[in-house]
């Protein structure tokens, strides 16, 4: 005869069930409340408690406060806003933070996502599970601080590369062009001393001083590529002739305004204004199929900003940050390291919005320069 399987009755299956999930969970199973925003109750703690928070379960059960001592005081304040916007809105609780383990004598990095459901006195329990993400926050974080120094060290070698075009502009313009200017004055002097009857020997020299003022015309442009002269003159002036060589470039209809006549930045603030706008036109040149286009220079108080827009085809969102929009990601990155703003707002109706906003730099009082304060 087969033996008989001992009955389980209902509750004991379900308790077996419960159990086996409780035991293959990984995390924390818990079901508390929040009388108060600085107190806590728990109606339910696992056995994982001990491994998990350094506390044992009846210790916090009993002692339930101690789960917020060991919480940062940030991470708290945070676990009890958003503990308190769940409860009002009925939404899954989902929070990340810090606790201090004693016996690492390090910090641990929790995630708790519980579900709040209303109970008898128009209380609210929370029901869900606490996992250790330790490892994958130094993962995360990881991740963020190298990419942190890696846009650190792309913006340092943007400053060392406009330090070379400007040493590398100026040796051309003084090197190289005064070599040029003396050839020049050579080959006129030779010119005046040629006989009547020596056409042949004038023709050479002509095409000579033709070739010498096209490479006086090549090296305007290398120069003017390299590091602009225009710069010296500061930004307000810089954009302005920038904006009327694209519209010179391209006869696309280009305006530039400023609320200022003259201001002085950071040189390396400067140059960021510069070479986004550089990039702007551009892009505008390519792609956007522009009609018009306006530079607007707006100098407050306690930052400036740049406005670059166009009447053309617009941008689409997955355009903007793609692996190889090294243009826009190189604006975003001059923004940055200058502990400014970069934001690109673009509409296939109604074109595409570049702002640039930098804080504001102050040398001395004299830093904002009106038009009558430059004919006293």
């Amino acid at each position: 005869m087969q033996s008989k399987q001992p009955h389980q009755t209902l509750t004991e299956q379900s308790d077996s069930i419960f159990e086996t999930i409780i035991t293959n969970t990984p995390g924390l199973i818990c079901c508390f409340q929040l009388p108060e925003n600085n107190r806590i109750s728990f109606d339910y703690l696992s056995d994982s408690c001990e491994q998990l928070l350094g506390l044992q379960k009846n210790t916090l059960m009993e002692q339930p406060g101690l789960f917020f001592k060991i919480m940062l005081k940030e991470d708290l304040a945070r676990f009890c806003m958003m503990a308190s916007q769940s409860e009002e809105s009925m939404q899954l609780l989902n929070w990340e933070g810090r606790i201090w383990v004693e016996d690492w004598e390090d910090f641990k990095w929790l995630n708790l996502r519980a579900t709040p459901r209303k109970i008898h006195g128009g209380f609210t329990k929370w029901g869900g599970v606490i996992t250790n993400i330790t490892q994958s926050m130094k993962e995360k974080l990881e991740v963020i601080e190298s990419r942190e120094q890696l846009a650190k060290i792309s913006i340092q070698l943007d400053y060392v590369k406009e330090e070379e075009r400007k040493r590398i502009s100026r040796e051309i313009h003084d090197d190289i062009g005064g070599n040029l200017t003396a050839i020049k004055i050579g080959i006129n002097g030779l010119q005046l001393n040629l006989e009547d009857h020596q056409n042949a020997l004038k023709d050479k020299a002509l095409l000579l001083l033709s070739i010498v003022d096209s490479t006086f015309e090549a090296i305007h442009e290398i120069v003017s590529d390299l590091r602009p002269n225009i710069l010296d003159l500061g930004i307000v002036e810089a954009l302005s002739w920038q904006t009327k060589e694209f519209e010179k470039r391209t006869d696309i209809s280009c305006h530039f305004f400023s609320n200022i006549e003259e201001v002085r930045l950071d040189s390396n603030q400067e140059v960021a204004l510069y070479r986004i706008c550089q990039e702007a036109f551009s892009n505008i040149s390519k792609h956007a199929q522009a009609k018009h286009v306006s530079v607007i220079l707006h100098c407050l108080p306690e930052h400036i900003v740049m406005l670059i827009e166009d009447d053309g085809l617009g941008m689409q969102p997955s355009e903007r940050f793609k692996e190889n929009s090294f243009g826009i990601k190189g604006m975003f990155e001059r923004a940055v390291a200058l502990d400014g703003e970069f934001n690109i707002d673009s509409d296939p109706k109604k074109g595409t919005t570049i702002t640039m906003k930098l804080p504001m730099q102050k040398f001395n009082d004299n830093t904002f320069f009106n038009a009558e304060d430059k004919d006293n």
